[in-house]
């Protein structure tokens, strides 16, 4: 099983295909195997690299952390692989740690790509959520509460249902480590920094995403240099699972792209 160790932590993750390294970073409560599909057809082009977030997945849980430790777990993963720069791919929760690598370390990120993201929250999307329909979900679990909440988080429900039953997929954290998970991302506001970003970006945002609308990644990408802004019409919370022929051609064409104006937006 491969892992590595940030400190005393032991981390998880999977690699597959060869060429330029590409990380993935999932959303929070669920772990690498989010990216299943986008790996089978990104590993015939990348080096394709997966890891469980700590508190998630196969990776250890411990009781508290923070959002600045989920940054340093990346790093700590490069420095593990012998990574100098690498593309880094986050959606929801790993957009924000994207975020934090291409800050802390803007020499290590060559091309950014933050899916169904947000630069600044004062809680976990999902839990302001929860709260805004406290009424509805009251007595409910969290899963219960990700399953009842669907219809404000995704436009193609039929896409996720899969998904959001996938116990492998959305590993049955407790009570406890669901606590961890959501007030890791306390607070967090990446706003005054994002200026620091020196890779090119993509903000890729679903029109139907009631967690972190567009509006949110349009703010994001206009704080970034160099990047550009796309919204997914017929997505909500997971373009990538909810449009996935369309989420692939997009992110190969940018990732290829070498700068010459090919991609849109540049």
């Amino acid at each position: 099983m491969p892992t590595f160790k940030n400190g005393d932590i032991s981390l998880y993750y999977e690699e597959q295909g060869s060429g330029e390294p590409l990380i993935l970073l999932h959303g929070l409560t669920m772990n690498h195997l989010h990216f299943s599909v986008d790996m089978a057809r990104l590993r015939r082009h990348f080096r394709v690299i997966a890891m469980d977030a700590r508190g998630h997945g196969k990776s250890d849980k411990p009781e508290t952390y923070t959002i600045d430790d989920h940054i340093g777990d990346v790093l700590a993963l490069m420095d593990h692989l012998g990574l100098d720069k690498t593309d880094l791919l986050g959606v929801s929760m790993g957009s924000y740690i994207a975020q934090g690598v291409a800050i802390r370390a803007p020499e290590r990120v060559e091309r950014l790509i933050l899916v169904s993201t947000k630069s600044h929250g004062t809680t976990s999307s999902s839990q302001a959520l929860f709260e805004r329909h406290a009424e509805e979900l009251e007595g409910m679990d969290f899963q219960e509460k990700m399953n009842a909440a669907s219809k404000y988080m995704f436009r193609n429900l039929l896409e996720v249902a899969d998904i959001m039953q996938n116990e492998d997929l959305n590993v049955r954290l407790t009570k406890k480590q669901q606590k961890a998970a959501n007030e890791a991302l306390n607070g967090f506001d990446f706003r005054p920094e994002l200026g620091k970003v020196r890779a090119k970006t993509l903000v890729i945002a679903g029109s139907h995403d009631g967690l972190n609308p567009p509006e949110a990644g349009r703010e994001t990408a206009a704080l970034i240099p160099d990047s550009v802004f796309m919204e997914f019409r017929e997505s909500g919370h997971l373009p990538n699972i909810e449009e996935p022929r369309l989420f692939y051609s997009v992110v190969k064409e940018f990732l290829d792209d070498d700068g010459g104006g090919s991609f849109p937006g540049w």
